[in-house]
């Protein structure tokens, strides 16, 4: 019998690398006539003052993230996907990704764009891919083409 996925997420936050993910998990959610989820984290830590947590900033970035989401969603309709959710979570995408969202919304593939980060950069703070391939509990496909397999310019 052939593997099905019938829950995919995609997580999103409007890098070319997450546009390239978004495509793909769309052709492999048509394929499989799965559902789609749409994420996308807001990282609180961002935010954050010595002296407080800043609403303003927040408010905006939750702002952009429903705008940017309902377009998302708007595409995956216009593709043909018929069970299209959007997400959005504040806290550290690291854990929300690999592990919160997929045991909450029983996720049986997660799908990313390939991390921007250089080797230094990954050395110090790790990328979000690297933690949630080693730590989800399902199936991990990291995105680094489009979605003719060819290499982004």
């Amino acid at each position: 019998m052939l593997q099905q996925y019938k829950r995919i997420m995609v997580a999103v936050d409007g890098s070319n690398e997450a546009e390239l993910a978004f495509q793909k998990a769309v052709n492999v959610a048509k394929r499989n006539q799965a559902e789609l989820l749409l994420v996308h984290i807001i990282d609180t830590r961002a935010f954050q003052t010595i002296t407080s947590f800043d609403t303003v900033l927040a408010e905006q970035a939750t702002e952009m993230a429903k705008e940017s989401l309902k377009e998302y969603a708007a595409s995956a309709n216009e593709q043909g996907l018929a069970t299209v959710e959007t997400v959005i979570e504040y806290g550290s995408p690291k854990g929300i990704i690999a592990k919160q969202i997929p045991e909450e919304r029983q996720i049986d593939l997660i799908m990313l764009g390939a991390t921007g980060l250089n080797a230094v950069e990954r050395l110090f703070i790790g990328s979000v891919s690297e933690y949630v391939i080693r730590h989800a509990s399902c199936d991990v496909l990291i995105v680094r083409t489009d979605t003719e397999n060819h290499l982004p310019e």
